[in-house]
């Protein structure tokens, strides 16, 4: 028997497999495993008929996402549960991150292991540093799977629910995002400054004083900052 490590890009599993023992056996999910629904050809049947199905969250009963495989990642999927046959372990070596403990959720949800199973972190990939993370596993953190979940929800809520509007009010292709949109409007309001900016010339009045004539070293330089009370500089 041997144990089924499991980390996202195949070139960490390459590097990891040459510190671990030969009864581990390290496998990569090629990033997420499940995902909302990219397409009506992904929705499953038993959905297809609810009105919510295409947005991939239900917005009738506290938004819950349909989680599905897309056809890309069946093949990976299927591999995996092949060789978690012959696993008496599972270790889920994805990265640290919301992303990382969410594509490890997933496995788990979609793998269903009859072994035990065990969340491994490292922040570096040494031959120290993995074998010191193998002694210190601890279970998947549902706070940050939550977390990565509400994030995908609101991007979805928001991408698809109000990329049609521009189509239709601006113009075809244009996308709308959580972020993005954000950002594009700071970008906007900048840029309305600059163009409403009107330059000007400004001059500085230094002068070179001195009280006493006959002492060239008592001299000193001042500005003018302001006339009448109100500043100039």
């Amino acid at each position: 028997m041997t144990k089924l490590v499991i980390v996202e890009s195949p070139t960490k599993a390459k590097t990891i497999r040459n510190f671990l023992p030969n009864d581990y056996r390290v496998e990569a999910s090629m990033g997420h495993v499940r995902d909302l629904p990219a397409s009506a050809s992904e929705i499953p049947a038993a959905y297809k008929g609810e009105p919510w199905a295409r947005l991939g969250v239900n917005v009738e009963q506290e938004f819950d996402p349909l989680y599905v495989v897309p056809g890309s990642k069946k093949k990976v999927v299927k591999q995996l549960k092949d060789l978690l046959k012959n696993a008496d372990e599972l270790i889920l070596a994805t990265d640290e991150d919301r992303e990382g403990e969410s594509i490890g959720w997933h496995l788990y949800e979609v793998l269903k292991p009859k072994v035990p199973v065990q969340r491994m972190v490292f922040h570096e990939i040494t031959r120290e540093a993995i074998q010191e993370a193998l002694q210190h596993t601890r279970t998947i953190d549902e706070n940050l799977v939550r977390a990565q979940e509400t994030r995908r929800i609101v991007d979805r809520l928001v991408g698809y629910t109000i990329s049609p509007l521009l189509w239709k009010k601006i113009a075809p292709k244009l996308s709308a995002g959580r972020v993005q949109s954000v950002a594009v409007r700071l970008l906007v309001l900048r840029e309305r400054e600059r163009r409403a900016f009107v330059s000007g010339t400004y001059w500085d009045l230094k002068a070179l004083l001195n009280k006493r004539p006959d002492k060239p070293d008592h001299r000193f330089e001042a500005q003018l900052v302001s006339v009448g009370g109100t500043r100039v500089a």
